[in-house]
């Protein structure tokens, strides 16, 4: 039996003498014939649990399970003090409809200048067409939803056709997509349209309802037990604004890894960089955007952070119970929500505007704070830019797989420093490795409840090799694990909102790798690393388990040309805060973006 540890409670401690230790995680990386024989041992009854303690053992998540006294009483949900003010805010009623939510998040904006946009030079640096670039060439007639719809479903072909085979979308109808955009078409033909987002390609990814299609969860067999018989809410509240709602995205299966891997539909590539991971879990939603097919994607975070940043896009992650996730094959968990995933920071306030909104429940629990959004319609209101305070745990910041990911970050601070004059304080975080644990736990314990009736007559058997070494890891943590978890959960949050006193947002790396790259074994039966796993959540989990509102927008590139994202994680309620950080970043700081390998201007029609 391990020697007794006693942790003084959180009050107590000294955050200013906590000592930073680089954490990886310890676990074989395995493909082909050997994974295969690894998930027939800890499947089997007693040399399984031998194999899986030992893993545990070596991450030091039993001793901190089991060995420890944690004084804190349990977090079962994230619990939030009153929100504080944000400055050069508009603020807008959950109430209202979507639509009208939308327009006015337009007005937040700065004003459109399409002369600035239109220009046929083949030497103006590559960008992204945005919302309002679609808006335009609808209601100007240069255009229309239709003709969209048409390139669209060309690429999607196109795409399709690729060898090995590594698609976007797992469900799809292209005779669907023609529907929403011929009923858009008509809505400008009368001048009639719904909203900015009236025509607007956004795909679904696949543990998301979007009637009609099915939610298999990036599973071959999930579709079979759960019939989906209308659209999740965040879905409906898109649709009320006239977006066109293309398909079901491709995901890591049943969410349960980081990479993207999928050996059931084929594994979704990098659009940056066809050999590497998008990263996951959605890996399709983050694709589809990068690729230039879909202006914004939903995803679901835990993982859209992580893809965002490997591929070189937006991905916002919302305060905990700021959406409403009715309709979502984890609906009922404490880690995850959806999310937008888009090209650019302003789109991703549009479509943040249309989908936010608590449940009936959430709003009685959780007293969410009234949704804000920032004022970037005048310099003026940019400027309060500069009255925000970044904190930056160097340690930990600079823990990445190469300087060039801290350097391009720290390049980012200095110019923010520079040019609107926020001030970075430096601050401590302890206890990042009891961090780990509690997220562990809790988002495998979550994800095993809600699955764990679906998992008989064999079908766990029907699922991707890593998917069954997650659930056989999930399935040795106990209820006392569990609470233990909840436990550290509130430690933390105590820690967290410490730091929150002294600073408005935390600045990271968003990943401390770039995309990494695709074993050719793992397309066929899929792969288990845990350390690149493990390495690519390192800064994301203060979010996911305490419920942060944190945003990943792409600041550069390495040397290899793939995608680096910096992270902003804000206080609970601030997602103005963070959108307006990343705007100004975006703006004045990340530089010219490159156009990816695999990109589709379905806006113009050309196929490059």
């Amino acid at each position: 039996m391990g020697k007794k540890l006693v942790k003084l409670p959180a009050t107590e401690v000294d955050m200013t003498a906590a000592k930073y230790t680089p954490q990886r995680v310890q676990a074989p990386h395995l493909t082909g014939f050997w994974l295969k024989l690894f998930v027939m041992l800890i499947e089997a009854p007693i040399i399984g649990s031998m194999i899986l303690n030992l893993v545990k053992n070596k991450n030091r998540i039993t001793k901190m399970l089991k060995n420890t006294v944690i004084p804190e009483t349990p977090m079962f949900i994230p619990e939030f003090p009153p929100k504080e003010s944000e400055p050069g805010v508009f603020c807008l009623e959950e109430d209202g409809k979507p639509e009208e939510r939308v327009e006015f998040a337009l007005k937040c904006l700065p004003d459109y200048n399409p002369a600035c946009i239109w220009i046929n030079d083949p030497t103006t640096p590559f960008r992204y067409w945005k919302i309002r670039d679609y808006t335009y060439a609808y209601k100007f007639k240069l255009t229309t939803p239709s003709q969209v719809a048409e390139h669209f479903i060309l690429a999607i072909e196109e795409s399709n056709n690729k060898n090995p085979l590594a698609p976007l979308l797992i469900s799809y109808d292209p005779d669907e997509v023609r529907r929403q955009a011929a009923a858009s078409t008509q809505r400008f033909k009368e001048g009639s349209e719904l909203s900015i987002l009236d025509g607007i390609f956004i795909a679904v990814k696949d543990d998301i309802d979007c009637y009609p299609y099915p939610s298999k969860g990036g599973a071959t067999w999930f579709h079979e037990l759960r019939q989906v018989k209308k659209d999740a809410v965040c879905v409906s509240r898109l649709r009320n604004c006239g977006a066109v709602m293309v398909g079901k995205t491709n995901m890591h299966e049943l969410a349960l890894g980081t990479t993207g891997n999928n050996a059931n539909f084929g594994t979704t590539r990098n659009p940056h960089a066809p050999d590497r991971y998008t990263g996951g879990s959605s890996s399709g939603s983050a694709a589809i955007v990068a690729c230039g097919l879909c202006s914004a994607a939903l995803g679901t975070d835990g993982g859209v952070r992580i893809p965002s940043s490997l591929c070189g896009v937006v991905g916002l992650k919302t305060t905990y119970g700021r959406t409403d996730m009715k309709g979502l094959l984890y609906h009922s968990g404490t880690v995850a929500i959806v999310g937008p995933i888009t090209a650019t920071v302003e789109d991703a306030i549009l479509v943040y505007a249309a989908i936010l909104g608590s449940s009936p429940a959430e709003r009685v629990s959780l007293k969410p704070a009234l949704p804000c959004l920032p004022n970037l319609s005048s310099y003026e209101n940019w400027c309060s830019t500069g009255s925000l305070r970044l904190g930056k745990y160097t340690e930990w910041f600079n823990d990445v797989f190469s300087t060039e990911i801290s350097d391009k970050c720290e390049d980012i601070l200095n110019q923010l420093s520079e040019k609107h004059e926020c001030k970075t304080i430096e601050i401590v975080i302890p206890e990042l490795h009891e961090m780990f644990i509690a997220h562990v736990v809790s988002i495998g314990s979550e994800a095993l409840s809600q699955l764990n009736p679906d998992l008989e007559d064999g079908k766990l058997a029907r699922l991707t090799y890593d998917s069954r070494i997650s659930l056989a890891l999930f399935q040795t943590y106990s209820a006392s694990d569990y609470i233990a978890a909840q436990c550290l959960r509130r430690r933390l949050m105590h820690f967290y909102m410490e730091i929150f006193k002294k600073v408005d947002i935390i600045v990271t790396p968003t990943t401390p790798m770039t995309a990494p790259i695709i074993s050719p074994t793992a397309l066929t039966v899929g792969e288990t690393n845990m350390r690149i796993s493990g390495s690519l959540m390192r800064f994301v989990l203060a979010g996911n388990l305490l419920g942060f509102p944190a945003i990943s927008v792409p600041v550069g590139y390495d040397k290899q040309g793939l995608p680096i994202g910096m992270q902003l994680i804000g206080r609970p309620w601030c997602e103005a805060s963070i959108l307006r950080l990343a705007a100004a970043i975006e703006e004045t700081c990340a530089g010219p973006k490159k156009k990816p390998v695999q990109f589709y201007d379905i806006l113009q029609g050309k196929l490059m």
